[in-house]
Order: structure tokens, then sequence, then C-alpha cells
């Protein structure tokens, strides 16, 4: 993205030349992937005909319109994020012909800054599961091997990056939609501080524990296209490296004892203990740390989630009168929210702030930026695999995916997953970094580095 945005000024790329070249490819590769639910093609040609017309110069205009690093950048949104006159299904039929009045104000922001908006990419129905294996819509795969799930809710978005189907795109996270198909692609994701992004115009699932956040191919595109919806836009033209120089000699990462390295794939753990290698080689101090609350986030999570959902889909007149127009999962995760007592959830709601309060005195009381971990205990599973076998046991696979990410979404606190390199099959895994509250700085810079030492030149055959 960075680097288009320079070619865009140096002349030698049009945004008319590139999004065509990418509107050609989604429908070639369509069939192999299904990434996308729908194509603005027209809508992409007239933004990328516009952005080129104010990055020229003119013997009318003497000096070019210059909206920053994302002006004329194709990007994708995830299809639960409202767009005025362009349906927002949610990956459900339930919205198959949903077409809002107005865009979210994360979309107002990408196109105030001139962003090309290719289409709404799939996802797990309603956000609600980790496959992107949507009956309605059809799964997306995964383009390390598409006989495997991309990962979700934000597999689409994920898959289109890996891909080459787009340059960024906008995600949600309520458990770790973000971050486990961007580690199961090998691309970027940045889970937000809670609010700090507006999720107003985006269908909820959680909102104690919804985010919405950036994914791309590399950490400086995500830091660009996070700026942009934060409304923090750097307006030079080029993207700012700035926060991408940290030394990482000062830094003080913290490797939780308990529950990350509980159930985790050799393959996987192997991958992980390469990459703190790395970080201690770049001069950062990993310190040990304890963090008890932590065996509480998986049923605190559950209760929270459970409840609202179902609460939301009922206020919606949806559920339970639509029942059957859901997809399995999804009605059996809602009928089981029904069953989560007032009790019950109070009382998660007191153990999510537990473990705010015990995570902040704990990285206070060690200096610590972030916490380094694992994204996904394993790599990407096959489409329809819904167990996964550790050692001598068996694991749901929507469990394990979602194990190591919750505990963020309970704080409340930004999390990135930058790929950490490929398994003897060739399928990426994440490495996990989780700050303190509005500490996405420091995590995009941590991430830069290890991206700088690890750059992740791979990519899918298509």
């Amino acid at each position: 993205m960075g680097d288009v945005a320079r070619l865009y000024r140096a002349r030698k790329l049009s945004p008319v030349e590139l999004t065509e070249f990418l509107l050609e490819r989604i429908a070639r590769l369509h069939p192999k992937l299904n990434a996308f639910i729908t194509v603005t093609a027209d809508q992409a040609r007239a933004q990328a005909k516009k952005a080129e017309s104010e990055l020229s110069v003119t013997r009318r205009r003497k000096t070019a319109i210059d909206l920053g690093p994302l002006h004329g950048i194709p990007i994708s949104l995830k299809d639960n994020i409202h767009t005025a006159g362009i349906r927002t299904t949610a990956g459900s039929v339930v919205l198959r012909d949903f077409i809002p009045a107005e865009d979210g104000p994360v979309v107002t922001r990408l196109k105030h800054v001139g962003a090309v908006i290719l289409g709404k990419t799939n996802l797990h129905e309603f956000a609600y599961g980790v496959t992107t294996n949507n009956p309605h819509f059809g799964a997306a795969r995964n383009p390390w091997d598409v006989s495997r799930i991309s990962g979700g809710s934000s597999g689409g978005s994920a898959a289109a990056l890996a891909a080459g189907l787009c340059f960024g795109s906008i995600g949600t996270d309520t458990g770790g939609s973000i971050r486990i198909p961007a580690a199961l692609c090998g691309v970027t994701g940045l889970k937000p501080t809670r609010d700090l992004v507006d999720a107003s115009g985006v269908i909820p699932l959680s909102p104690t524990l919804d985010c919405v956040g950036p994914m791309a191919r590399n950490v400086e595109d995500a830091s660009i296209l996070f700026r942009a919806i934060l409304g923090h836009q750097d307006n030079s033209g080029v993207a700012s490296r700035k926060a991408t120089h940290r030394n990482l000699s000062k830094l003080r990462l913290g490797l939780p004892g308990e529950f990350f390295f509980d159930v985790i794939s050799t393959e996987v753990e192997k991958l992980f203990e390469s990459a703190t290698h790395s970080l201690r080689r770049l001069g950062a101090k990993i310190v040990d740390v304890s963090i008890p609350s932590l065996l509480e986030t998986e049923s605190a999570g559950n209760r929270i989630g459970w409840a609202e959902a179902t609460h939301y889909h009922q206020q919606a007149g949806w559920f339970p009168s639509r029942a059957a127009e859901y997809s399995e999962d999804v009605r059996s995760r809602l009928e089981a929210g029904t069953n989560v007592s007032a009790t019950a959830y109070l009382e998660a709601l007191d153990q999510r702030q537990k473990f705010i309060n015990q995570l902040r005195e704990i990285m206070e009381s060690a200096k610590l930026d972030a916490l380094v971990v694992p994204t996904v205990p394993v790599v990407a599973p096959a489409i329809g695999e819904e167990n996964i076998r550790i050692a001598s046991k068996e694991y749901p696979t929507r469990a394990l995916l979602l194990r190591l990410n919750r505990p963020a979404n309970l704080a409340g606190v930004p999390a990135i997953s930058v790929p950490c390199g490929f398994t003897p099959a060739g399928l990426p895994a994440g490495l996990q970094f989780i700050g303190g509250a509005n500490g996405e700085n420091i995590l995009l810079s941590i991430a830069s580095a290890y991206e700088r030492l690890h750059p992740s030149n791979k990519h899918p055959n298509f």
C-alpha cells in the first residue's frame, strides 16, 4: 500500500490501471476462493477515476489534490459494515437484501481519504464463528491450500489479502475475528482498543467485546489503514515510518506461564519459539509472567458473547421468529444465549473486570510494553473439520481457534497478529502481541521491527 502510493506519485502506476487489474483478478479467482460476497465494480472504477484525476497535475490545476497514502488504493470491507446503497448481508439470508441508507463511520472516513472500495468480503454468518464456512454464500477458502478454512469471522478479508485481491481490508473482532484469519492466511491484523474505532454502522455481535480494525499484507499498510479509520490520516502523500524504528532493546515483553501454551501443536510451538529467539536477537527482553485469571477468560467470554448476541437478534426481531433461516451452528449458539441467566451474565462481567485489573497491574508492575504469545495454536484446519487432535486428545476446532485471542477482547486491549513463518506443509502461523489500553503505536512498532527481520516474501501460487 505504501509502495503503491509512492508509485502513484511518481506517475509509474495509476489508480485506474490497478483497480482494473484487481477487478479482473477477483473475477478470475472467485470460483477458487469465494472471498467476496459483493463486488462493487462500477463504484470502484468511479472512485479510481476520481482519485487519478485528483492526483494529476493539469493545465487548469497546477497542483495535485493529495488526500494521503490511501488515495486511490483499492481495499475491501467485511460485509457486516454498513455501505450506503450497497447490500450488507452479514453473511446471512436474513439480510440478503438489506441495503443501508448510510455508510458506517469507518466507511465515511475511508472515502474521505480517497480509498477505492472494491467490494464486501465473505464472513461467518453474522460474524458468529471462526471458520467462514458459510452455508448461505459458500466457504471462503484459504489461498495457501483451498481445501482449508481461511479463518473467521473476517475470513474473506484475509483470503482476499493473501491472494492479492486488495491492498487492505476492514474487519471486525469480537473473540479473534481479525487475528485468527490473519494468522491462518499469513497476513497482518490489528484489533484496536475497545471503543477506539467507531463501531456504529456495524452489525453487532457482542457490544462489550466488538472492535473494528485493519487487516493488511504488512504492518506499514495496517498502520496506514488504522490511522485512516481513526481519522488521523497523514496527508503527506506517503506513509509515515516514524512508528517503525523503535529501539527494541528498551522493550520488555511478557511471556505468560499459563494458558497460552497448555494446548498447542508442535509445529506452531516451534515457530513461536523461533520468533521469540528473533525478538531477543533484536534486543527485546522477554520476561516470564503469571496472570492467573487468564484461566477464567474462556468461560466469561462465552457467557458475555452468547447473552449479548442473542439479545441483539431478539431485539432485531429475527430470533426466534426466523430461526430456521440461520445456519445450524449460529442458531445453536443463539439458543445457548437464551440459557445464560442474568446472574451468570453479571458474574461474567465481574470476571472480566477482575481480568482487566489483574492484567493492568501485572503489566505495570513488570514494566511490560506488551505480551508475546501465539495467535492460534494450530494452522488452518480443513473445511468441515470440526475437531483437531493435539497429542493424544481431540479438541473442538472453534474453541481452539478462539482460545488465545479471547483474552484481548475480554480486557478491551489492543492486539496484533503478524506472520511468523510456515510449517513444512507450507501453512502460515501467526505471532501475537497484546498491549495495554491505547498501546497500538507500541504494538505496531514491535511488529514492524519483527517483520523487518523476518519479511514474508512467500505468496500463494495463483
